[in-house]
């Protein structure tokens, strides 16, 4: 499918979601079909016809119920940037979508986004903590302990619904979308029924289980972040630049282009910080950048996502990007402490070697 096609069914979809109008009603039987599906599933882990892998460290899934980008990847980047200031030894797997292949590999800085995929490679760059992809997330795990033993917590960047890895811990992230129009794919965003009903085969329990709010107007109750974009912007080469030099006079026109879920939230915030956009241009969620026309942004200052940075830089090497900066309430953390410190004190004397500080 063509990415223009593809970009607007994405925007469809989330027009869609929004409330119970006739596109929704025409998928809603569709909706009814995705849901016997999921309840079959879990039939299945419920009954142990299908197993849960345990692994020797803590693992904390960071996930959504809702289709369409929520801020998961920058929750999981702090947590990690947390969890790194308390000493704790942290790694990170994902499945890595929109990735070539499906082998499980460790993300290096200079990983391609092709073969690790754009998220992960982020996450990699912005923690400095080991990174594996894998189909399986329980074998992406596992090649990480080995390779790292002295892990002490796993943080899964997604993969509430994928039951066979069991998690001691979930973190849910919600925007301003809520739960759209509370109908479950394609009729509505939801992956799964909400309020959910917890899987305990898989680990999940509802004292352990964190909401946490991106946007500025929470539907329900959770925890809340704040996000802006930083104020300076970042060169292929590593250096800095102040965010406000890109339209001081005789600058380029600055043209804004994401490859994400919802781009015109990435153009907002550029908004925002006071830039004044000449062109914006919306791609398709994890948009390569390969078929990019050099007409298209030729007389351009490009301004990108930091997740589409390492792509776009390929090739327009000028283009600049602007970083996310993401802060949960203090509360938020607070919690997230005191559930590690419950499941990991336990192992102090254990002889898999870790220590909490």
């Amino acid at each position: 499918m063509p990415s223009t096609w593809r970009l607007r069914l994405e925007h469809a979809l989330l027009r869609t979601w929004t409330q119970r109008g006739l596109a929704a009603w025409l998928l809603w039987p569709a909706s009814l079909l995705f849901l016997a599906l999921v309840g079959f599933r879990r039939l299945l882990f419920r009954l142990n016809l299908l197993k849960v892998q345990h692994v020797d460290a803590m693992v904390i899934v960071v996930g959504n119920v809702l289709a369409g980008g929520a801020g998961k990847t920058p929750t999981v980047i702090s947590i990690v940037q947390h969890l790194k200031s308390q000493g704790r030894r942290v790694g990170v797997i994902s499945r890595g979508y929109g990735r070539d292949g499906e082998d499980c590999r460790e993300v290096r800085p200079d990983s391609r986004p092709q073969e690790v995929g754009d998220e992960p490679l982020l996450l990699c760059q912005a923690t400095q903590v080991p990174v594996f992809v894998g189909r399986s997330r329980g074998a992406a795990a596992q090649a990480l302990l080995k390779q790292h033993p002295q892990t002490d917590i796993i943080v899964c960047d997604d993969g509430l619904q994928h039951y066979r890895l069991y998690r001691d811990l979930e973190i849910c992230v919600f925007d301003d979308r809520g739960c759209g129009n509370h109908w479950l794919l394609p009729a509505g965003p939801l992956r799964e029924r909400w309020p959910r009903i917890p899987l305990p085969q898989a680990g999940q329990r509802q004292d352990r289980f964190m909401v946490l709010h991106t946007g500025s107007h929470p539907a329900f109750a959770g925890y809340t972040a704040q996000r802006s974009l930083a104020p300076h912007v970042v060169r292929l080469d590593g250096s800095i630049v102040p965010i406000g030099t890109l339209c001081a006079a005789g600058s380029q026109p600055l043209m804004a282009v994401a490859g994400i879920a919802q781009p015109d939230v990435f153009f907002a915030m550029l908004r925002a910080r006071g830039l004044s956009l000449a062109k914006t241009l919306a791609l398709p969620d994890h948009y390569d950048f390969d078929s990019l026309q050099r007409s298209v942004y030729e007389g351009y200052q490009l301004i990108c996502t930091e997740k589409d940075a390492a792509k776009l830089w390929k090739i327009v090497p000028g283009a600049v990007s602007s970083p996310l900066l993401q802060t949960a309430e203090p509360a938020f953390f607070h919690t997230l402490d005191a559930c590690i410190t419950e499941r990991l004190a336990p192992t102090l004397s254990s002889t898999h070697g870790h220590q909490t500080s």
